[in-house]
Parts: structure tokens; C-alpha cells; sequence
């Protein structure tokens, strides 16, 4: 179990509270919950149950960065002639470069408590945000599908060492054995 913490007292600022830390949270939030747009999932989250510190979203950044495809990728860079420090010092900068417009765009999200699709909002409208969400929704599909495709060719290649060459040299489908295609599945 985590070590509780006390919430440092906040300082009203017209309908808001300002905590030292430089979070905010809505002193009432009854005027926009009658809002249409109010969605108990779109609500501001309370300061008591913002419970990520630092280290959370380090661990999260880091868990991002250190992963089977970023490991791929750095071995298909030396496999291309890469010496293996310029494909980490390479994998390293693109980490860094991605994540400072992770930060950016997560800012108002540990700062006030909101959602994406709620800071989207800003930006696109009301529903122009639904665009900007469509298309973070495509990303993650993307990332899940090369996520499972890596995951599916270790489950074929490790059933392939315990099967042997039946396993192997299955038929042919879309260009790549029935078999991996079965593992993908699995997976």
C-alpha cells in the first residue's frame, strides 16, 4: 500500500481552488453539471483522487520506451549498418523528441483535472474535438495491431521450436504460414 498524503490547503481563486502545487480544482462543479456536455467520464477529476506522483508518469514514459518494438527497431538499425550506439543514441532522441509533446498535451490534464477529449475541445470545438479523438483512437488500434503482430510471431516461433518443421512449413496464406496467421489470433 502507498503512503497517504494530506492535500496541502487550497486557495479559492473566483470559482476554483489553487492548491501550492499549482493544481486546480472546481470549488462547486453543480454549474456544469447541468451543462449537455456533461459526462460523469468528462468531469473534472478531484484533487483526492489524483493519486499519480513523478514517479508514476516516469514509470509510464519509460514503460513506453523500453518495449519489444522499440528493442525490434533498434536491432533492425544495426541490422541495416547502424553501430549499436547510434541506434540507441537514435531510440533515445526520438524518446525525448516525442516526449515533449506528450508533456504538452498532458500538462492541463494533471494540472485541472480534465480529460483529453475535454482539453481537445479548446483547440477543435465541441465537436471537432470527436475528430481529434477519432484519430487518437485510430493511433492506438495501429499500435495495438503491431503490438499483437510482434506478440503473435513470438507465440509462432516459440510453438514452432516445441512443434518442430510441421509447424514451420504450413501452408502459405497472404504471405506468411497459416500458422503464424493462427498464432496472431491466439495472441
Amino acid at each position: 500500500m502507498g503512503v497517504a498524503t494530506l492535500t496541502p490547503p487550497a486557495q479559492r481563486v473566483g470559482e476554483e481552488l489553487v492548491y501550492p502545487d499549482g493544481r486546480h480544482e472546481l470549488a462547486d462543479d453543480s454549474a456544469i453539471r447541468n451543462s449537455p456536455l456533461y459526462n460523469v467520464d468528462l468531469a473534472p477529476v478531484p484533487i483526492k483522487r489524483r493519486t499519480w506522483t513523478t514517479y508514476n508518469y516516469m514509470a509510464l514514459w519509460i514503460g513506453m520506451a523500453h518495449n519489444i518494438p522499440t528493442y525490434l527497431l533498434a536491432s533492425g538499425l544495426v541490422a541495416l549498418g547502424m553501430a549499436w550506439y547510434q541506434a540507441i543514441l537514435t531510440i533515445a532522441l526520438a524518446n525525448i523528441i516525442v516526449l515533449i509533446p506528450m508533456l504538452a498535451n498532458s500538462h492541463a490534464g494533471t494540472k485541472y483535472g480534465i480529460p483529453y477529449p475535454v482539453f481537445a475541445r479548446a483547440s477543435f470545438g465541441v465537436f471537432g474535438a470527436n475528430v481529434a479523438a477519432l484519430l487518437r483512437a485510430g493511433v492506438a488500434c495501429g499500435w495495438f495491431g503491431i503490438q499483437t503482430w510482434i506478440g503473435g510471431g513470438a507465440l509462432y516461433a516459440l510453438t514452432g521450436k516445441l512443434l518442430g518443421e510441421g509447424w514451420t512449413n504450413s501452408a502459405m496464406f497472404f504471405g506468411h504460414p497459416s500458422t503464424l496467421w493462427l498464432s496472431f489470433a491466439v495472441f
